[in-house]
């Protein structure tokens, strides 16, 4: 079973991209508290890059901006590549399958 749950906040505003007139994603990251504290009582977060497709990608693109809170439920992709010295990277990336909006603030205009 690949499923992930988490909650966290965005770390840029979603940038939207359209693969072609049926198929749109948009991308974010998101950031994610750590459970525990530091020694010196400070908390680390998890920077998590996030992918949501179709219809849902146009409501986050529209409704949500860096920094609102956003738990999501999804599954996670890992895809690997040469990079140009012939090395192997590996990429990992959740795929939101659904989310809820956490502390919903309209988006500020312009």
């Amino acid at each position: 079973m690949n499923k992930i749950l988490l909650v966290g906040r965005l770390v840029n505003d979603p940038e939207l991209k359209i693969i072609s007139d049926e198929k749109v994603m948009a991308r974010f990251i998101l950031a994610v508290e750590r459970n525990y504290k530091e020694a010196n009582g400070d908390r680390k977060a998890d920077f998590i890059p996030v992918a949501v497709w179709g219809k849902r990608a146009h409501v986050i693109k529209e409704y949500l901006s860096k920094g609102n809170l956003l738990t999501i439920s999804g599954r996670l992709r890992t895809s690997t590549y040469m990079d140009e010295a012939g090395i192997k990277k590996y990429k990992y990336e959740v795929i939101a399958e659904d989310f809820k909006l956490s502390d919903f603030t309209p988006k500020k205009e312009a």
